[in-house]
């Protein structure tokens, strides 16, 4: 092996690292401080020749291969144990086209990257709400984020993809050149391929009126019923993530608010400015709230807003559900679960998918839940590695408390190593086309770390 990883070093331009290199411990970092996993080799690679190279090598010497962009995946499918990690964090490329407002981007762009590139032309990706988040692996998911009312998921907006297959041959995937393979890579996860280059369509929006708005938690169940009923009919131009939360005891947040337990809104409208202190007129006179930051910002800074509270290295556990309605029975769950946040970091999310996500079938892309309104994500977080069975206890005990009011399967970008009838439970009956899909583009299942789908013949 030793004579062969020496080969591979010569054919490549980036950089190959060994658990003997001085880098290896950096190298094989991620996101998640509760993952760690010791790859055997991991290939930073440079362009795309590169990533055939570690695709043919892997193949070829029967390892396991981990693809990896940003390294934000909760269950740390980005790593492998002794097998290949495939690390694209350093193909940075990305070119827009301000004329017909579409943006090419290599895998190795973070969300952060996206938003300082494309805010000067007035434009944005729908994606996100962390900006240290690849955008690899979200939009391979789904990807949902502040704007996906206004634009959908970050799949919606997807042109085109080019994509080293499990054979180590290219090929470009959209509407016309492999449609199957396309419409899989939309929310089909890493399952089909190495995607070396995304081309994405980009909307109009600079400056919006957004921030967070926090009411008591005694308040809580009216917030959640106000939410409820204040977002059902609103325009797609109004978005808001409904979360339970403890306040950090830092600035910007006052004082007599810290460590206190909340809930709240992080709310982004992307309407006319002109309108915005008419629609959020009746929003600030519930409550009324304790803590108002709602007011105009660059798009690029709201998406960056909380990346402070949540650098690398925390301790992530979480797991989602897929919510239609909030009935009692919901409310009561989230009241009894929400009031009992664990640690400052930990959260609960109720993250908006209906608006523009409505405007496609469940069967037009592999993401399959174009019927619910939310995702709701449970996070429990925190930087000390000794809280890690508090916080994972409590996420998992509340995604249980909720499973009866909830849709059933989960959003494939949310889940922690969960089983096979998760997975299958996820792209409810876009899954059996799926496996059809990797039984012809990667039938060997060369890329099985991660959600995976079982090829079929």
């Amino acid at each position: 092996m030793e004579a062969k990883i020496e080969e591979l070093k010569s054919q490549i331009k980036g950089r190959l690292i060994t658990p003997e290199d001085k880098e290896y411990d950096d190298a094989r970092q991620i996101y998640n401080g509760m993952i760690d996993k010791h790859p055997g080799i991991i290939l930073k690679c440079k362009d795309t020749n590169d990533v055939i190279h570690a695709v043919n090598f892997g193949r070829e010497n029967n390892l396991e291969i981990a693809i990896k962009s940003g390294g934000h995946h909760g269950a740390g499918l980005c790593l492998v144990n002794d097998g290949l990690v495939i690390d694209l964090s350093e193909m940075k490329k990305l070119e827009i086209d301000a004329a017909t407002k579409t943006a090419v981007i290599e895998p190795g762009n973070l969300l952060s990257d996206i938003d300082a590139a494309t805010y000067p032309y007035g434009l944005a990706l729908p994606s996100g709400i962390i900006g240290s988040t690849g955008i690899g692996g979200i939009t391979l998911g789904g990807g949902t984020g502040y704007l996906t009312r206004k634009g959908g998921l970050t799949i919606d907006n997807l042109l085109e993809c080019k994509v080293v297959l499990a054979n180590g041959k290219i090929v470009i995937a959209n509407k016309l050149k492999n449609p199957d393979l396309f419409w899989a890579l939309r929310g089909g996860g890493g399952n089909f391929g190495v995607v070396v280059s995304f081309k994405f369509k980009l909307i109009e929006i600079k400056d919006v009126y957004a921030g967070p708005m926090f009411w008591p938690i005694e308040k809580a169940e009216a917030a959640l019923k106000f939410y409820d009923k204040i977002t059902k009919n609103a325009s797609n131009d109004l978005y808001g993530f409904f979360a339970f939360l403890i306040v950090p005891a830092a600035e910007p947040f006052p004082e007599n608010l810290w460590n206190k337990n909340v809930c709240g809104v992080v709310w982004n409208y992307t309407g006319p400015r002109e309108k915005a202190e008419e629609i959020f007129k009746s929003i600030r006179e519930f409550g009324p709230p304790i803590l108002d930051f709602v007011g105009e910002i660059p798009m690029k800074d709201l998406n960056g807003m909380f990346d402070g509270l949540y650098p690398p290295g925390y301790q992530w556990y979480w797991r989602a559900h897929y919510m239609k309605e909030l009935s009692d029975g919901a409310i009561q769950v989230n009241l009894n679960y929400g009031s009992k946040v664990p640690t400052m970091h930990s959260t609960t999310h109720l993250y908006p998918i209906d608006g523009a996500v409505h405007n496609f079938g469940n069967n037009e892309t592999a993401w399959a839940n174009r019927d619910a309104r939310w995702i709701q994500v449970f996070a429990g977080v925190d930087p000390d590695p000794d809280k890690v069975d508090k916080v994972t206890n409590w996420c998992k005990n509340y995604f249980d408390a909720l499973k009866p009011y909830a849709m059933g399967g989960s959003y494939v970008n949310m889940m922690m190593d969960e089983g096979q009838e998760r997975v299958k439970a996820a792209y409810k009956d876009n899954y059996e086309r799926l496996t059809k899909i990797k039984g012809k583009y990667d039938p060997k299942n060369l890329f099985h770390i991660n959600q995976n789908i079982e090829p079929c013949e």
